[in-house]
């Protein structure tokens, strides 16, 4: 990390399908080797793969909002909306950082800032979804999606585990910088 100044933030377009920033900035973490066209692919595959598994689930709701214009818009973008509710359940409130003092070392919990946060759920969603044992990476994303978006998953175990860890060593809080 230098010391001499704070690296530039970088500006990033919206992606071109939902013009969403959140969604582009995942889209890159996704991206490996400069395949961005491809990161794009498993990403947009994953959200349709959403809205069908989320549209099995509420079929009865879906035909009653069929019906209306702006009710179908908000249909198709169902599995937006799922993709930023797992981004929401993911994201963590607390943290440990190390701290020195006095020649130990303490793990003193300290609050997540927002683009830490998003950048640690993101993170933690793609890690989860190359874990998992399904054949294709956008049946991965899609399966932890949604599974991060009802508050299940390796995702939010990690979540879990992180608030564990600032909440067992909660007695070093004083050490907060």
């Amino acid at each position: 990390m230098s010391r001499r100044r704070r690296a530039d933030k970088r500006e990033i377009l919206p992606d071109p399908r939902f013009g969403d920033l959140t969604l582009s900035k995942f889209i890159n973490c996704v991206m490996e080797q400069g395949k961005k066209s491809t990161a794009e692919a498993i990403v947009y595959g994953a959200i349709e793969s959403l809205e069908k598994k989320s549209s099995n689930e509420n079929k009865k709701e879906e035909a009653a909002k069929a019906s209306d214009l702006d009710d179908a818009i908000s249909v198709k973008s169902r599995g937006l909306r799922l993709f930023h509710d797992a981004l929401k359940n993911v994201r963590p409130r607390i943290e440990v950082r190390s701290r020195r003092v006095g020649g130990a070392t303490y793990q003193v919990p300290v609050e997540v800032r927002n683009d830490r946060a998003l950048a640690l759920a993101i993170r933690w969603i793609i890690d989860a979804a190359r874990r998992r044992g399904e054949k294709t990476m956008k049946d991965r994303l899609a399966a932890e999606l949604f599974e991060a978006a009802n508050e299940r998953g390796a995702a939010m175990k990690k979540r879990e585990d992180t608030h564990k860890m600032a909440d067992a060593n909660k007695a070093f809080a004083h050490y907060r910088w």
